[in-house]
């Protein structure tokens, strides 16, 4: 199980972890964002001798999801090798999911696997994408649609670094922490609802996310590769992803975060309807995405291609579309199917509602 650790000082965290392993030469993976306001963070001079002590070597990606693709992850493999990588090398992927995604497939492949650190910059990386041990880019339009499990050799939390983020961004995550209170029980999901999240405390939203990370990491730990319990994580997203690779296709992408908030008041709905999930819930919780996220426009003419997007989840068995649902909050229904006339009212009742 990979080490997490929540920290108000990375740089000194960061220090203490490249003192206690061994390396030959060290690499951080930034995109044009993170280098210019996260990386001066973790180069502050009281540290810097012993980060620079590898003389390490910057790799740099263009920003936003729409980069987490082959020839990213391309130009990461030939920068490790000209620079002389080895399988004792270090990575530190330094920015927010798309880096961490990227950059530890990256590792999880190069020269068979060489070790990695995650920095999450961002809400939404620190309370999914780099914990876990998922890794991967995007193929063919699709969401992750490569990819491997790798756990990272440590995560460092450390909320500073939200300071950088604007509201969209901090939202972006947010949805990620309902998803996890949904399915973890009503106290969380009820304390996330009323925290003012337009202008939040970050000594308050550390303790929080604290509490939220681990519940990805106790279902991490006893299902590491997805093959039960860990497909409750995906709440939200069978028609996440769907919305998300819908929006790339048509040029007015939108983050990750957001499609799984309108993707959760969608699969709330199959939830309610197949298995009793309570009304009043559902829309406590829909009211607070429809205030917070706005709407991804979409048309009946747009079902057919997002049925077809959501035959390419990675959950699916055959041709049935496969969803996590919910019977309540922390009552949680894996391998749940649903039929197309079914989502297609789901998507009605999303249209009708947001």
């Amino acid at each position: 199980m990979q080490s997490i650790t929540f920290t108000a000082n990375a740089a000194q965290e960061l220090r203490h972890t490249l003192d206690s392993i061994s390396y030959d030469r060290l690499f951080i993976l930034c995109d044009e964002n993170t280098e210019r306001q996260c990386l001066p963070y973790i180069q502050r001079p009281e540290y810097q001798p012993s980060i620079l002590n590898s003389q390490f070597s910057i790799i740099k990606i263009s920003a936003g999801d729409k980069n987490k693709n082959i020839d990213s992850l391309s130009h990461v493999w030939q920068a490790l090798q000209q620079a002389g990588a080895t399988r004792h090398s270090l990575i530190i992927n330094l920015g927010g999911g798309m880096v961490t995604d990227l950059g530890g497939f990256a590792a999880a492949t190069f020269k068979r696997g060489i070790r990695f650190i995650n920095l999450p910059t961002t809400l939404l990386a620190m309370v999914d994408a780099s914990v876990g041990g998922k890794t991967g880019i995007n193929f063919n339009g699709l969401k992750n649609e490569i990819g491997a499990f790798c756990e990272a050799l440590q995560v460092i939390i450390d909320t500073h670094f939200l300071l950088t983020l604007d509201s969209e961004n901090i939202l972006a995550g947010y949805a990620e922490m309902i998803k996890h209170a949904l399915i973890s029980n009503t106290n969380d999901w009820a304390e996330l609802l009323n925290f003012n999240i337009n202008q939040p405390d970050l000594t308050a939203l550390s303790a929080i996310l604290q509490r939220n990370i681990q519940v990805k990491e106790r279902i991490v730990e006893q299902d590491p590769h997805e093959s039960g319990l860990r497909k409750a994580l995906n709440l939200g997203h069978t028609i996440g992803h769907a919305f998300e690779s819908l929006a790339m296709e048509q040029s007015r992408a939108v983050p990750h975060g957001y499609a799984v908030a309108w993707g959760i008041i969608c699969e709330l709905y199959l939830s309610s309807v197949k298995l009793g999930f309570p009304t009043d819930k559902m829309r406590q919780t829909v009211n607070f995405i429809r205030h917070h996220y706005g709407q991804f426009q979409v048309t009946c003419d747009n079902y057919p291609r997002l049925l077809q997007l959501m035959t390419h989840d990675k959950k699916n068995t055959g041709t049935d579309i496969n969803f996590t649902l919910l019977a309540d909050i922390g009552d949680i229904r894996l391998n749940q199917n649903a039929t197309h006339d079914e989502i297609c009212e789901a998507l009605d009742f999303y249209r009708e509602t947001i």
